[in-house]
């Protein structure tokens, strides 16, 4: 069996009013992708709190995150290749200042350069799971921010 990819997936919330945001992105054109949190491969000699800084910056354009804490590992199967990959969640912090919604385009050479992806914070808890289950841990931030069952996709 060949070796997990390693990669990180950051769960950036922001705190207004009432209710905690989670800050999640579509691809522009690209529907069948789904909602999405930032994730990626971790890079040779980076920890996992760097990479989830780093894919937080290309992916949304947010430099104003803080890491928070490491919420759990996945070892899950990528949903098309099926090829292994262990997933690091972790907790990140937006300022309660960071804009509503925006678009970014991805620069540099990363497979997603020159993608343009439709960012925003949704209240939690999600009303609807994010693609691949995304949102699975959630619940590790506080039970109360766990993901709506059965709120269908």
């Amino acid at each position: 069996m060949s070796q997990p990819r390693i990669r990180v997936a950051a769960y950036v919330l922001r705190h207004r009013a009432a209710r905690p945001e989670l800050l999640v992105f579509d691809h522009v054109g690209l529907p069948e992708a789904g909602t999405q949190v930032p994730a990626g491969g971790v890079e040779p000699g980076e920890s996992f709190a760097e990479a989830a800084l780093r894919e937080v910056a290309e992916e949304t354009g947010l430099r104003t995150a803080t890491v928070a804490r490491t919420l759990a590992v996945e070892d899950k199967p990528h949903p098309e290749t099926g090829q292994p990959r262990r997933t690091t969640f972790l907790l990140l912090r937006a300022p309660a200042d960071a804009p509503d919604a925006w678009r970014h385009h991805v620069a540099g050479a990363d497979t997603d350069a020159g993608l343009t992806f439709a960012c925003r914070f949704l209240p939690l808890p999600l009303a609807r799971p994010l693609a691949d289950d995304q949102d699975a841990w959630l619940g590790r931030v506080d039970p109360r921010l766990a993901t709506v069952p059965g709120g269908g996709r």
